[in-house]
């Protein structure tokens, strides 16, 4: 799967997924299962705003980035497409996916917040997919992630976060006053709620 076996360029790539990683059936491949030889690094990347580069170029070809992102996994702080009999590195500048879009269900934990990712799929926030707030570098400001699946997240977006924000409460979290968000039955803290001024 490396640069110099696909002369075809991104469809002999995308083939190659197609080819091997089909053969775990239907649902999601079984990434985390697999682990073939490593064989180079692709002149892939995708960037802060969620566009898949190859060799360069945004892929502007939706069907292919799901293709590729359900082949994705990672491994510390590396990040890989494999298959069966082949992994193969690519460049993540911050989180592989966003987090795009909002709803909200009231189940029989209370409310339930459901993001879709930017490769259409839908995760349910809560113990099992949670919520993380990093501080953002050089601002007061803060970034959300969602777990996705097996140690790969998904930024929220602006927009959401402001939604988050207007969801959010406090609750004393360790003796501390803490502002955050509930979903699925848990509790995501931001940030001590004295300094809500600061990122809100």
């Amino acid at each position: 799967m490396a640069n110099e076996r696909h002369t075809g360029g991104l469809e002999g790539l995308a083939g190659t997924v197609r080819q091997e990683g089909g053969k775990a059936g239907k649902g999601p491949p079984p990434v985390h299962l697999w682990n073939p030889p490593f064989c180079g690094d692709l002149d892939m990347r995708i960037a802060t705003d969620g566009t898949w580069h190859y060799l360069k170029s945004p892929i502007g070809r939706p069907a292919l980035v799901k293709l590729f992102a359900s082949v994705l996994k990672r491994e510390g702080d590396r990040y890989f497409l494999v298959t069966p009999v082949e992994k193969c590195g690519i460049t993540v500048d911050d989180a592989p996916f966003l987090a795009v879009e909002l709803k909200i269900e009231e189940g029989d934990r209370g409310r339930v917040l459901n993001f879709r990712t930017n490769v259409d799929d839908w995760v349910a926030c809560g113990p099992d997919h949670v919520l993380r707030f990093e501080p953002e570098p050089d601002t007061a400001g803060l970034k959300p992630y969602l777990h996705v699946r097996r140690d790969l997240w998904a930024k929220v977006t602006r927009t959401l976060f402001y939604d988050l924000v207007e969801l959010g409460e406090e609750r004393t979290i360790d003796g501390n006053r803490m502002f955050g968000v509930a979903s699925g039955g848990a509790f995501f803290a931001m940030a001590p709620a004295d300094s809500l001024k600061e990122f809100a």
